[in-house]
């Protein structure tokens, strides 16, 4: 995946009962900071206010007309307080700024509280977040509650916030494309496109005979096919796989790759059987896979609901997605279980190269032959956040939690490509997925990133969420 550089619109704040020669010196040290980690920083001309900071309506507003003017250049806002600051200004400045916005406070030092060099930015903190309250403006703090910009703790409130960035903005509008209808047997993964739509989430539906029609029409000796099969021959392994399925696999990613890109998909979600394996002879996982591994959430079984949840993962730890199945008990360990699908995590989250074979389920349903798709592996031992939604009662609800894949041995019989997943209380989680009738999938990336997903989803979305 391509991690894409964030910009930050600057906002220094001002109260002229303060020392206001501390502004300065927060100007030079913020930037200094988001460069070193990064990011690209975009700030108001110094000359344009006292200090180059915002104190009042007036200031305020300078201040909202510089963000008009370089609308689409920042991804988000850092408030930052080096003294107690001005709430009016701020509210002036910021209420229609479209973006997530981070409110920081510098911390007072013990051997420096006089008038003279107190800053009270302890205490300011407060009058901004009041007002923006007031005002129904959203913004994000993290705990402690006052943090210099050069500490490490910032460091991490700043890659947070970058996370919080990129889910808020990517997932304001956004489409997901549901490839196929729902398998008739599985009720499990019903959606309600409206209830989607009333979040910003466009559905855009297609039949599956236009993905059969456009693979008829791909030519083996387009620079797109070459292309593609150079790209999966690499991607994984193909022993023993017949040419004409490789064929035919390239075939459906070079189709699924210009349906993409013709509905400007965000994410989505195919019906993976049982026509493909009918018509085509193939399973569509590794190239589900594939599409994962770019970045781009691919949800199985047409499970709409599980793609936008991979989606804000993905966004968030800048790492693949993939959607799995709540499978098996591992042993009697109450907090860990098997967590599997047939072949379409991404590769980047995979001990190793796959081995691509025939789906064992559809040669056991409809013969030898049929299925011949599967990356077969094993998921790589990482910390990991997981997360689900569903529609219900015309509300987008979600759950998220954190655990860890672990480095505890699966039979190797076991097909499919599978990991085992240790979540703390693991037995009150599954309880709440069965209980408040979620998918029997779910979504999950490598990190621990739920603080920032946590924090878009609920204050900038507007979604449903239990942390688990």
């Amino acid at each position: 995946m391509q991690k894409q550089t964030q910009t930050f619109a600057l906002y220094f704040g001002n109260r002229g009962f303060f020392p206001e020669a501390l502004i300065a010196a927060a100007r030079k040290e913020m930037i200094t900071v988001l460069h070193r980690l990064g990011y690209q920083s975009l700030l108001m001309d110094e000359t344009a206010t006292r200090y180059g900071a915002i104190e009042g309506t007036a200031d305020g507003v300078k201040y909202d007309q510089f963000l008009k003017a370089n609308r689409g250049k920042y991804d988000g806002v850092i408030l930052c307080l080096p003294n107690f600051g001005d709430e009016t200004g701020a509210i002036a400045a910021l209420q229609d700024c479209g973006v997530p916005i981070l409110i920081q406070a510098y911390p007072d030092e013990l051997d420096k509280m006089g008038f003279a060099v107190r800053r009270d930015a302890f205490c300011g903190k407060f009058s901004v977040m009041d007002v923006f309250c007031q005002y129904g403006l959203p913004f994000t703090t993290f705990q402690p509650h006052t943090v210099a910009p050069s500490s490490k703790t910032f460091e991490t409130h700043l890659h947070q916030f970058a996370a919080v960035c990129r889910i808020a903005n990517k997932m304001k509008r956004m489409i997901v494309g549901a490839i196929g209808a729902r398998t008739t047997a599985f009720k499990t993964v019903r959606f309600d496109e409206l209830t989607l739509q009333r979040y910003g989430i466009t559905t855009e539906a297609l039949d599956l005979s236009e993905v059969f029609l456009r693979i008829r029409d791909v030519k083996t000796n387009s620079d797109a096919f070459a292309a593609k099969a150079e790209k999966l021959k690499n991607y994984t392994r193909w022993t023993g796989v017949p040419p004409e399925k490789f064929e035919t696999l390239t075939k459906l990613g070079v189709v699924l790759d210009a349906i993409i890109a013709d509905y400007q998909m965000d994410c989505m979600a195919l019906r993976c059987w049982i026509e493909l394996e009918k018509e085509l002879g193939i399973s569509p996982c590794v190239i589900v896979s594939e599409i994962n591994d770019r970045g781009i959430a691919a949800a199985c079984e047409l499970d709409v609901c599980n793609a936008v949840p991979m989606h804000a993962l993905s966004l968030a730890a800048q790492r693949p997605a993939t959607c799995l199945d709540w499978n098996n008990n591992y042993g009697e360990d109450p907090d860990k279980c098997i967590l599997f699908h047939c072949g379409p995590v991404p590769q980047s989250l995979m001990t190793a190269k796959g081995q691509i074979v025939d789906h064992p389920m559809f040669a056991k349903a409809m013969g030898a032959g049929c299925g011949w798709g599967c990356n077969v592996g094993r998921i790589a031992p990482t910390p990991m956040t997981f997360a689900s939604s569903k529609t219900t009662d015309g509300k987008l609800w979600c759950y998220l939690g954190e655990g860890r894949i672990t480095e505890d041995k699966i039979a190797d019989d076991f097909f499919g490509c599978a990991g085992v997943a240790q979540i703390p209380n693991l037995q009150n989680v599954l309880e709440y997925v069965g209980h408040e009738g979620y998918r029997h999938h779910v979504g999950l990336t490598a990190g621990h990133v739920a603080p920032a997903v946590r924090e878009a989803f609920t204050k900038y979305l507007g979604y449903e969420l239990k942390t688990l």
